[in-house]
C-alpha cells in the first residue's frame, strides 16, 4: 500500500515509503501461533464430556484471543506508514481513526538514530529529527534506518545548497 498521488503537491516525487519493521510484530505473531497450537491441542486432548460445546467455546475463545493479540496490532502495523518525499516526511497511522503527520524538510535542523541492540539485529532503528519545535519526532522502528539516515541527509543537504546557491545570486 503507497501513498496516494492526490496528496502530492506539484512537482513532489515519492522518494521511500516504508512502514514499521516487522520487528514490531514479531511477539504478536508468535502469541498467535502459540494460541493456534494450544487450541489443536486442546481439541485434540478434549473428553467426550465436554463435546460439541467445549469445542465451540475453545474455537470462539482461540478466535478471539488471535484477534486481539494478532489481527489488531497487525491491522495497526498494516496501516502505519512513513513517507520521504522531496519536499517533506508523511507519517500516517489508524485503522478507522487516520492520523497523519507532514514535517516539511526545509523545517527539520537535525536528523539522527538510535539503535538498541536488538534493533542491530533485526537491521531497524529510530529515526530522531529536530525542528524548532520543542520536541524532536521520533520514527521508531525504521527498517535500515543508517541507510534512510543518510539518504534523508543527503536530501536535506541538496536542499541547503540549493538555497546557499540562490541566496548567493
Amino acid at each position: 500500500m503507497s501513498i496516494s498521488h492526490k496528496i502530492l503537491g506539484d512537482n513532489e516525487h515519492v522518494i521511500q515509503h516504508m512502514r514499521e519493521h516487522m520487528k514490531k510484530i514479531l511477539l504478536n505473531i508468535v502469541a498467535a501461533v502459540l494460541i493456534v497450537a494450544a487450541m489443536a491441542v486442546g481439541l485434540v486432548f478434549m473428553p467426550d464430556s465436554v463435546l460439541p460445546w467445549g469445542q465451540w467455546t475453545l474455537g470462539i475463545l482461540s478466535v478471539v484471543l488471535v484477534i486481539i493479540v494478532f489481527l489488531i496490532p497487525w491491522l495497526k502495523w498494516l496501516t502505519t506508514t512513513f513517507t520521504i518525499t522531496n519536499r517533506r516526511i508523511i507519517t500516517r497511522r489508524g485503522i478507522f481513526n487516520k492520523r497523519g503527520h507532514d514535517i516539511p524538510l526545509s523545517r527539520i535542523s537535525n536528523v539522527a538514530y538510535e539503535r538498541s541492540l536488538l534493533d542491530r539485529i533485526f537491521g531497524c532503528g529510530t529515526l530522531v529529527l529536530e525542528t524548532s519545535a520543542d520536541s524532536p519526532l521520533a520514527l521508531h522502528d525504521i527498517p535500515h534506518v543508517e541507510q534512510v539516515h543518510v539518504q534523508l541527509t543527503n536530501i536535506l543537504f541538496a536542499a541547503d545548497q540549493t538555497q546557499a546557491l540562490t541566496d548567493d545570486e
